[in-house]
């Protein structure tokens, strides 16, 4: 992290970027986080999961890239506070619900990576995170989104554990599926996040690491907000 005061000139919250891969935890700290913090939380991987929810019920193929990029350039995609926490909206749809399926889950990895899909995304990300007071999480906030974000953290924790995690989010929806599988689509989807074209994901070099693998949420929570206390203080040197 850079060593300078964090936000104390300007007059809005901070914009606060948290990466990692899936199944490290970064959904669930980032949402606690926000809460915390009384910041809008933005999960980005849900834009992309809403592109690939509109291409699939658009029956286009996900490898079709020309049509795909086509669809996200027409797409409007919108994040709103609601009471039980943001909502997303796709072309005036609430599609919040339908996001996370193991389906979605492979539809947003294809997607993402896109360059044009991407840039199209990064864009509405900054927009919609431009008056600070956000937290947001995915694989390249710190790194392209947000590569001047207040305070930054990086998520990670050992694929056995993660695997684990992503398989109970998955039987807390209702979705039945065999943990080998869910193993396997995990270790896919590290493979395609940290090998694509675009923004492949990988740590700033200013970010906070953290290993949760060990750890439970309350205790990545009490070591973020300790971060960010610290970081908020003025500089006094």
């Amino acid at each position: 992290m850079r060593g300078r005061a964090v936000m104390t000139n300007r007059k809005r919250g901070l914009i606060i970027a948290i990466d990692g891969p899936v199944g490290a935890g970064k959904s669930t700290a980032a949402r606690r986080l926000a809460q915390a913090l009384g910041y809008l939380y933005i999960d980005s991987g849900a834009m992309y999961r809403a592109i690939g929810w509109k291409a699939v019920r658009a029956r286009v193929n996900l490898e079709e890239r020309e049509r795909l990029e086509s669809l996200a350039a027409s797409t409007d995609i919108r994040v709103v506070s609601g009471p039980g926490g943001p909502r997303l909206f796709v072309d005036g749809v609430d599609v919040t619900a339908e996001l996370r399926t193991p389906a979605m889950d492979e539809a947003s990895s294809v997607v993402s990576t896109y360059p044009e899909i991407r840039r199209r995304l990064v864009a509405l990300q900054r927009k919609t995170a431009e008056a600070g007071g956000v937290v947001m999480d995915g694989r390249d906030i710190g790194t392209v989104v947000f590569p001047d974000a207040d305070v930054k953290f990086y998520l990670d924790a050992d694929l056995s554990v993660r695997a684990a995690r992503r398989l109970q989010d998955l039987q807390r929806g209702g979705v039945s599926v065999d943990p080998g599988r869910v193993r396997s689509e995990v270790s896919r989807r590290d493979e395609r996040d940290r090998g694509r074209e675009a923004s492949p994901l990988m740590p700033a070099a200013d970010a906070i690491r953290i290993d949760s693998t060990g750890l439970d949420p309350e205790a990545v929570l009490g070591l973020m907000l300790a971060a960010v206390r610290r970081l908020s203080k003025p500089d006094k040197s």
